[in-house]
């Protein structure tokens, strides 16, 4: 779910020789496992590293990544979600807390979690006391629903999730504040705020995860006096401890402290940093040396180390590396509107014929990549089954074999040709389109790469239309859960009630009528393991259709700087450090 400034439209020989010499170098510093002492230390790897209170000194990110949004109602990127917790504020929040723990939700402007109605279909928070916006006004339940019923302005503030919108209004009665010409101007219905500390919401339909869905930044509260639409994301209002002072998109962020923000009405931030800044810039291997070498202290965006700077970290440096599982899946996709993949035993062909650790070593290895992938339903998720291994995955090559006897029956007995897609600025992704081509070959599939702009995913590979015309038999991806359950990771992926027209992330274009009638009945149940069973079932029928080719269970190398304090990976933000709990020794 990253952006690139630059497209490239075919893979030049010249850059399929550098991709080529990754594969067959990996393992040198990327997957490291047979280095001596360059393992990663994983001081803080689900356990709190550094703990200390003490409060001041300048928190400095790097990333090679803006975010796609800095407004909580659009934001969609997981680093995005992780840092906007400085300046936005929801009803609850995950609990501050190292690994599965994390995953706990608990109040945040909301004294405590719902009081649920017997039927499940009414929720009700009372806010907590002395929350104010930056400009020391109170925060109220009006501006809650407020902004909440921003995510129902898609014309204006797209790309966002819209779990809220679908489960509150279903049916799409609602215009949004921006189109919304009542008399009354009441707003939403389905929300109510008889005053200014209460907030209650009324679901047409019971689900699960709906406390889930109002712990994204999505649910984050806003001031229509201080909502400027489409231009909120360059300067959002804030109603957390810190509040911008400048930005300048794909360079620098400044935040400093909100004098306003009282420490007691927040038992989710610690807010220990004085400042906060994050430099953008293009060039990864750079932002690894600075890492290295002490002028920043976290990669905000946390997708990994590249190899050059995995070697230097690792042999020099482990003492600072942390390698978490990230809940992601790396995976090819194979979309069912273009020929012959229409065709299930033309898609069980490439399953069968692709070399899983190959793949796996294109990733970074079993260290910077992570364990081969057997199912698509990640371990971090309720009712996953990391042995549930349908395509023999974990055999580690390609049985070639059934991809033959799979071509046969799909009317290809000596192949077929087709186009691989793949982001442009993702270079690991790019070696594995490499590694996948390679193994296709083998059994008479030929596979071109085609990379497309990496800033454009959701005009180009989320168009089933431009999908086809290009001819994209296989698109690389990958896909990490919204929130920790088979519907936060698999319906967008899967629903085929999820299927569109511009940013689509259904790839395969699967519709499955059971599929759909079992995510109703797991939506619906409030019981969190019996929802597990349901998905469990889900992910068995998705595996069935093969349109899937999952490539690891993603893990990855990050750097820690030695002046982070309260440092730990959590389970909520996807491995990444919990960036609300940082401090630094000054």
């Amino acid at each position: 779910m990253t952006t690139s400034r630059q497209a490239k439209r075919r893979l030049a020989a010249g850059s399929a020789l550098v991709v080529a010499a990754l594969l067959t170098t990996t393992a040198c510093g990327g997957g490291g496992d047979d280095n001596k002492g360059s393992k990663p230390s994983n001081l803080a790897v689900n356990k709190v590293h550094n703990p200390s209170d003490k409060k001041g000194g300048t928190l400095k990110f790097i990333g090679t990544q803006d975010a796609d949004s800095w407004d909580p109602t659009r934001g969609y990127y997981g680093f995005m979600w992780d840092y906007a917790r400085y300046y936005s504020r929801q009803l609850l929040s995950y609990q501050p807390a190292p690994g599965k723990a994390s995953q706990e939700l608990v109040g945040d402007l909301a004294t405590s979690r719902a009081k649920i109605s017997d039927d499940g279909l009414t929720y009700t928070y009372t806010l907590r006391d002395g929350i104010t916006w930056e400009d020391g006004k109170p925060i109220t339940s009006q501006h809650v629903k407020y902004g909440i019923e921003r995510i129902w302005a898609q014309d204006v503030l797209s790309g966002g999730p819209v779990y809220l919108r679908d489960v509150l209004d279903p049916k799409g009665e609602y215009p949004g504040p921006y189109k919304d010409k009542s008399k009354d101007k009441l707003g939403l219905k389905a929300i109510e705020t008889p005053d200014e500390k209460t907030i209650v919401f009324h679901l047409p339909e019971r689900n699960g995860d709906f406390e889930e869905m109002l712990a994204m930044p999505a649910a984050s509260p806003a001031r229509p006096d201080k909502d400027t639409k489409s231009k909120y994301g360059l300067r959002p209002f804030s109603s957390g401890p810190y509040k911008w002072d400048s930005y300048e998109p794909n360079k620098s962020m400044v935040l400093s402290r909100n004098e306003h923000w009282k420490p007691e009405s927040d038992k989710i931030r610690k807010a220990l940093p004085d400042k906060i800044t994050l430099t953008l810039i293009t060039n990864a291997d750079e932002m690894d040396k600075r890492l290295i070498s002490g002028d920043y202290d976290v990669d905000i965006n946390a997708t990994g180390m590249g190899q050059e700077g995995r070697v230097t970290a690792l042999q020099k440096h482990s003492k600072n590396v942390d390698n978490p599982s990230t809940g992601f899946i790396r995976y090819a996709v194979m979309p069912q509107n273009v020929a012959p993949f229409e065709n299930i035993e033309c898609r069980k062909a490439v399953i069968y014929g692709a070399d899983k650790t190959s793949l796996q070593t294109a990733r970074g290895g079993p260290q910077a990549g992570g364990d081969i992938a057997t199912n698509m339903l990640p371990p971090v998720v309720k009712g996953s089954d990391p042995k549930y291994d349908p395509y023999g995955a974990l055999q580690g090559k390609p049985d070639v074999e059934k991809a033959k006897e799979a071509l046969k029956k799909c009317g290809k007995p000596n192949g077929f040709k087709t186009t691989i897609a793949v982001r442009n600025n993702k270079p690991v992704e790019v070696a594995t389109a490499v590694s996948l081509q390679a193994s296709l070959k083998k059994i008479g599939i030929d596979a071109q790469i085609d990379q497309y702009d990496g800033s454009q995913t959701s005009g180009i590979v989320g168009s089933p239309k431009v999908v086809k015309d290009k001819g994209y038999g296989i698109i690389i991806h990958g896909w990490g859960p919204d929130f920790p359950t088979g519907q936060g990771f698999s319906l967008p992926l899967v629903s085929g009630k999820y299927i569109l027209d511009s940013g689509n992330n259904n790839f395969s274009m699967l519709k499955d009528d059971k599929i759909d009638e079992l995510f109703v009945k797991a939506q619906q149940e409030l019981d969190q393991d019996k929802a597990a069973e349901i998905y469990g079932q889900i992910n068995k029928l998705v595996s069935e259709h093969a349109v899937y080719l999952p490539f690891v269970f993603e893990k990855n190398i990050i750097w820690r700087s030695s002046r982070l304090t309260n440092v730990y990976t959590a389970d909520a933000y996807n491995g990444r450090y919990d960036y609300a709990s940082l401090g630094v020794v000054k």
